[in-house]
This record gives structure tokens, C-alpha cells and sequence, in this order.
């Protein structure tokens, strides 16, 4: 039987982006997700619940993430779960965690330029980085059909 490992989340990040160096020099960029599911319950009120996700992406795409994107911003993730098991070294207690692999990240929200890091002046650039997501597509009102 064939195996499938796919993931297409929507949500709003709980933190801002945090980017490290790989010992081998690429990049990777770890950040958390919330997404809210509104549901009826049996007795026919609305509810609702969160769902906490951490995200890992890789490589230009990590770096293009923890430029344009801080906490409370909406993104939609497609990618892979992935498990991970450890020992913790402080209390030797085995440890595991569930997270996502991040393959491509859409930004659906404003996005911070890379003037709007601290200390930057703003010139008035919102442009969506080469290389992201939905980057050169026209705006949906402008569809040609």
C-alpha cells in the first residue's frame, strides 16, 4: 500500500519566525501556528477550538519567511508531518515531538518588509519576495476571466 504524507494548514503565527544556521550553512526557520476551527456543538451552540502547530522550513524559503512574517500573521502551509524521538539529556527521559515540514508558505496577510526591521527606514516597498508563494500572480479582482 502506498503511503501519503501531506499537510495543508491555514492559521496565524503564534510567534515570529526564528531563523538559524545549520552547521552546514543553510538555513532553517522554526515558528508556531494557531488554527481555529468553529464548530456546532451536539446541543447546537457554536464552539470553538485551537490547534497549535510548530512549523519547520528550509533553505531561501526560511530566510524569506523570518523576513516577511511576524507573529499574528495569516499564512497557509503545505507540507509534511514529520516525528521526531530524543533523549533529553538533562533528565535522560525519552522525549517526541510532532511537527510540520513546511514544502511551500502563502502568505495571505500584509506583509512586513524588510524596511520594517528595527532600526530600517521605511520606503514604502510592500513587494512580494521572488521565489514566495503567489509571487507575480495578478490580484484576484484582476483575473482575466
Amino acid at each position: 500500500m502506498p503511503n501519503f504524507n501531506k499537510v495543508l494548514l491555514a492559521g496565524n503565527l503564534t510567534r515570529d519566525p526564528e531563523l538559524k544556521q545549520m552547521p552546514q550553512g543553510s538555513a532553517v526557520a522554526k515558528f508556531g501556528m494557531a488554527i481555529n476551527r468553529r464548530y456546532k456543538g451536539g446541543d447546537g451552540e457554536l464552539k470553538e477550538e485551537t490547534t497549535f502547530v510548530d512549523v519547520s522550513t528550509f533553505s531561501h524559503q526560511a530566510e524569506t519567511v523570518s523576513k516577511f512574517l511576524m507573529k499574528g500573521a495569516a499564512v497557509l502551509v503545505e507540507g509534511r508531518l514529520k516525528f521526531d524521538r530524543w533523549d533529553d539529556k538533562t533528565t535522560g527521559q525519552k522525549k517526541s515531538k510532532l511537527y510540520v515540514i513546511a514544502e511551500r508558505v502563502q502568505f495571505l496577510s500584509a506583509r512586513r518588509a524588510a524596511s520594517d526591521a528595527p532600526g530600517a527606514p521605511d520606503n514604502g516597498n510592500d513587494a512580494m519576495p521572488v521565489g514566495v508563494a503567489g509571487a507575480g500572480l495578478p490580484p484576484e479582482d484582476d483575473a482575466p476571466f
